[in-house]
């Protein structure tokens, strides 16, 4: 009963996620068991700006802040995603994430993502349009 119950917790994590939203039970069982679980304590850092990305984090529960350049940029919560990018273009992380809270995560390494991303090249593209988002928001930023 505690499995199904996890199960059914993870599942509906990875659901939560811009990133995973449109995937059929198949799609999510492969997710699922690709990632693992992580509870990390305030004050972790989960990943450090400059350093090479070994992973793609979905916060479950709890709040983190990602900072660049010493300056804070974001505060993440339950359903984003943080580390695609370093796994896509294997280039250093581009800011720092530090956890606020306890939180729970769900961790896909690389070599786990990169079979995902094969698996189901839908996400592929997802992740393409959310590079492209990233990238206007930001040159309307620089403009402004």
């Amino acid at each position: 009963m505690v499995k199904n119950e996890a199960r059914d917790s993870k599942s509906s994590a990875l659901r939560s996620s811009w990133l995973f939203s449109d995937c059929n039970r198949k799609e999510l069982a492969l997710l699922e068991s690709a990632c693992d679980e992580v509870i990390v304590h305030p004050g972790s850092i989960l990943c450090e700006e400059g350093k090479v990305g070994k992973e793609f984090c979905l916060i479950v529960t709890g709040r983190a802040k990602v900072t660049k350049n010493n300056h804070e940029v974001a505060i993440l919560g339950p359903g984003d995603g943080f580390g695609e990018l370093s796994l896509l273009d294997h280039l250093p992380r581009s800011a720092t994430v530090t956890a606020e809270t306890e939180m729970d995560l769900l961790v896909l390494p690389a070599r786990e993502f990169t079979s995902v991303l094969e698996e189901i090249p839908s996400m592929a593209v997802r992740l393409l349009e959310a590079m492209s988002k990233r990238l206007r928001d930001a040159d309307d930023k620089a403009f402004n």
